[in-house]
């Protein structure tokens, strides 16, 4: 079996391709909420090309999406490119994970998807943590109980927010600053968006993990993850590609 398993959030599309469990290429591109169906369809057939893929060896699709615009665009694309019906995680589908929210239909299918990654692949109780546009903190419990979880901005959109509300203080390049006192405004700026990052992520994980116990495994995963993850001992996993996991293992219990 080979599959493409797309992610599809709101600063990027992450694309996979599966040759039965094994991933075998990853992609990472824009997301455009306007492209067609024919433009993004070209796109990826090139991607295919460049890693030397047949696109005709896909017997399988998989799509979690959280721009709705873009469901029905992939939707095409996967039809007309490359001639499959795709499978779209969303609310009557299989996943194994019992969702525990008070409204189900609130919760955004990169969630679930990280989730049920995440419990098959690391047991529960576990805290998932994605660094997106958004910085998700989704709690699964020892059974495999979906139970909610916390929403942040995400570290791009703070510093964004931060030169655009103010007048003097510039959009600055995001790392770990040397010291955390900082001796210029590009510094200081990059101390705060840094250490104040940690400081939020250690705070969330400290608070759930008081709820589902002392136990319980917390996984990084995201754009972004993987300098911020470094500085915190709290996380016990980083694993880039969860969500593409859990779209495979989605997409199997629903063959």
């Amino acid at each position: 079996m080979m599959l493409l398993a797309i992610d599809i959030g709101n600063t990027n599309i992450v694309l996979g391709v599966f040759k039965e469990k094994n991933l075998v290429t990853n992609w990472r591109i824009f997301t455009e909420k306007d492209k067609t169906a024919d433009e993004y369809g070209i796109s990826i057939l090139n991607l295919f090309h460049f890693s030397k893929i047949n696109p005709f060896s896909i017997s399988g699709i998989i799509i979690s999406c959280v721009v709705p615009p873009l469901i029905s665009v992939f939707t095409q694309m996967s039809e007309k490119y490359f001639k499959i019906n795709p499978l779209i995680v969303a609310p009557g589908i299989k996943t194994g994970l019992a969702i525990l929210y008070d409204n189900p239909h609130e919760v955004g299918a990169d969630r679930i998807v990280n989730g049920v990654a995440a419990y098959h692949k690391y047991g529960g109780p576990c805290i998932v943590v994605d660094f997106g546009t958004a910085t998700t903190f989704d709690a699964i419990s020892e059974k495999g109980e979906y139970l909610g979880g916390s929403i942040a901005p995400g570290l791009y959109i703070s510093a964004e927010a931060l030169s655009e509300k103010t007048a003097k203080l510039p959009r600055v390049e995001i790392k770990r600053p040397k010291n955390i006192i900082g001796k210029t405004t590009v510094a200081s700026i990059q101390s705060g968006l840094f250490y104040g990052y940690i400081g939020l992520i250690e705070k969330i994980i400290s608070q759930m993990k008081k709820e589902l116990g002392s136990k319980t495994k917390v996984i990084s995963t995201g754009g972004i993850a993987e300098e911020i993850t470094a500085q915190i001992k709290m996380i016990n996993y980083h694993d880039p590609y969860l969500t593409l996991e859990g779209l495979r293992i989605i997409y199997e219990r629903n063959k």
